[in-house]
């Protein structure tokens, strides 16, 4: 799960006071899909910042809440609003998270450079998803490379 740390980061997940944070502001069908058909209560997802000065995955936190309707697109004062959206036919959906922990920095360049990741959907070329799958295999991957320290 993308966010830039300049809208929501992964210490503000860590910080939310009421421990869960809606995800919302997704405006991308296939990422819409990803929450709304795949996404369960107590998946774990990887929080990645991204655009920003070093991208990468900065924590995991926990699905709470199966997909619902994202408020921001009935409210015409939000930057996410949607004219063409209705309450009664919903466009785009969120899920609520949950800070599970904070991680090392595991950077886009790391990422990248890791020859057991080349298959990962957010790092091929041309992706600006927000939501994204990670297989099993990727995940543990990433898992054993968050416990080590980073690269000099």
């Amino acid at each position: 799960m993308k966010s830039e740390p300049d809208e929501v980061s992964i210490d503000d997940l860590a910080a939310a006071p009421r421990r869960d944070m809606t995800w919302f502001g997704v405006r991308n069908y296939q990422a819409r899909n990803y929450m709304r058909d795949d996404m369960q209560p107590g998946d774990l997802a990887l929080f990645y910042h991204s655009s920003c000065l070093r991208p990468g995955i900065a924590g995991i936190c926990k699905v709470t809440e199966r997909a619902f309707p994202d408020a921001t697109q009935f409210d015409p004062a939000s930057p996410y609003f949607d004219p063409k959206s209705t309450p009664e036919k919903p466009r785009w959906q969120n899920v609520a998270v949950r800070f599970v922990r904070k991680t090392r920095l595991l950077g886009l360049d790391e990422l990248r450079a890791d020859l057991n990741l080349a298959g990962m959907t957010i790092l091929k070329r041309g992706n600006r998803l927000s939501i994204t799958p990670v297989t099993a295999q990727e995940w543990a991957h990433i898992e054993v490379l968050l416990a080590q320290p980073a690269p000099a």
